[in-house]
C-alpha cells in the first residue's frame, strides 16, 4: 500500500510527523553521577548513570572503558500489575533484548579508549508505559550518561572528553498505509509496521528493528519511514542539548582552561 494513502487522525490527535509531547527533567536522582527523568507522552522512564571503577574481565588492563545496561518495569507501569522479574527468578526475553539494544546504543555515544578503564551502568526504570519504552529510555540515558561523564570531566576524574556524538532513539509505524511517528500502546497494538530506530545527530544508524504485522512493506514505505524516523531523532537531540547545556558549557570551559595551560 502506497505511503501516500489517507489516514485517519491519530487517537491523540497528532500529524503523522508529529512526536508526543517530550519533558526530560535532569538529576532527577539524587545519588547518581548521572540521572534523568523522560516524559513521553504518557511514558515515564527513570535513567541513571552510576560510575564503577573497574571493568568486564575481557577490557581488564586494555586501558578501554565499558558501558552497559539494565533495564525494568515496575508491577503497575501497565494497566495490570506484572510480576517482578526478581520474583520469578530471572529475566525475561524482553528485558534481556532491550538493555542490550540499550547498551549497545550508549557504546556508541562515546570512545571507550577515553573512559578509561571503567564501567557506566545505565539503569532504565520504567514507572509508566504507554509505548515507546526502549526509545524513550535510550533517549533519557543520554542525557543521563552525559551528565554523568561531565562530573567527571569537570572533577578531573577524565583526562579528554569522551562523547563523540549525540544518540536518541524513536518509533515509526503504518497506520492506515501510512507513516507515522512516535507510537504509542494503542497504535503500536494496530500498526501495520512497528519500527524502532536509534541514531545519532550526524545522522548516522545503530539500530533499525522492524517488523511488519499482519501486512508487509516496500522500498518506498521503508524510506518514508526512515526519513520520518530522523526527523523525530534530530527533534530528540534538540530537547536533549537544551537540557546539557550548561553541563556542556562547563566542559567546554574546563576544557578551555586545560588547553591554557598546556601551551604557557
Amino acid at each position: 500500500m502506497s505511503s501516500t494513502t489517507t489516514t485517519k487522525a491519530r487517537p491523540d490527535g497528532r500529524a503523522p510527523h508529529e512526536l508526543r509531547p517530550v519533558v526530560i527533567t535532569p538529576n532527577f536522582v539524587k545519588h547518581a553521577e548521572g540521572a534523568a527523568l523522560i516524559e513521553v507522552g504518557d511514558t515515564r522512564v527513570i535513567c541513571t548513570a552510576s560510575v564503577q571503577e573497574k571493568v568486564p574481565p575481557f577490557l581488564y588492563r586494555t586501558g578501554r572503558g565499558w558501558v552497559t545496561a539494565e533495564y525494568g518495569m515496575l508491577p503497575r507501569a501497565t494497566t495490570d500489575r506484572t510480576e517482578r522479574e526478581a520474583a520469578k527468578g530471572k529475566q525475561g526475553g524482553r528485558t534481556m533484548e532491550i538493555q542490550r539494544l540499550i547498551g549497545r546504543s550508549l557504546r556508541a555515544a562515546v570512545n571507550p579508549e577515553m573512559l578509561g578503564e571503567r564501567t557506566i551502568w545505565i539503569d532504565c526504570d520504567v514507572i509508566q508505559a504507554d509505548g515507546g519504552t526502549r526509545t524513550a529510555s535510550i533517549t533519557g540515558a543520554y542525557v543521563a550518561l552525559v551528565l554523568a561523564l561531565s562530573r567527571m570531566y569537570v572533577d578531573g576524574a577524565l583526562v579528554s572528553w569522551p562523547v563523540v556524538d549525540a544518540i536518541a532513539a524513536v518509533s515509526v509505524g503504518m497506520m492506515g498505509g501510512v507513516p507515522v511517528l512516535d507510537l504509542n500502546y494503542e497504535e503500536d497494538s494496530k500498526a501495520g509496521v512497528d519500527m524502532n530506530i536509534v541514531a545519532t545527530e550526524k545522522g548516522r544508524f545503530i539500530e533499525i528493528q522492524g517488523t511488519a504485522e499482519g501486512a508487509t512493506f516496500g522500498d518506498e514505505d521503508m524510506q518514508a519511514m526512515l526519513v520520518l524516523a530522523k526527523s523525530g531523532i534530530a527533534q530528540l537531540i534538540g530537547k536533549q542539548r537544551e537540557i546539557l547545556a550548561a553541563s556542556l558549557a562547563r566542559v567546554d570551559s574546563i576544557a578551555r582552561e586545560r588547553l591554557n595551560k598546556r601551551f604557557r
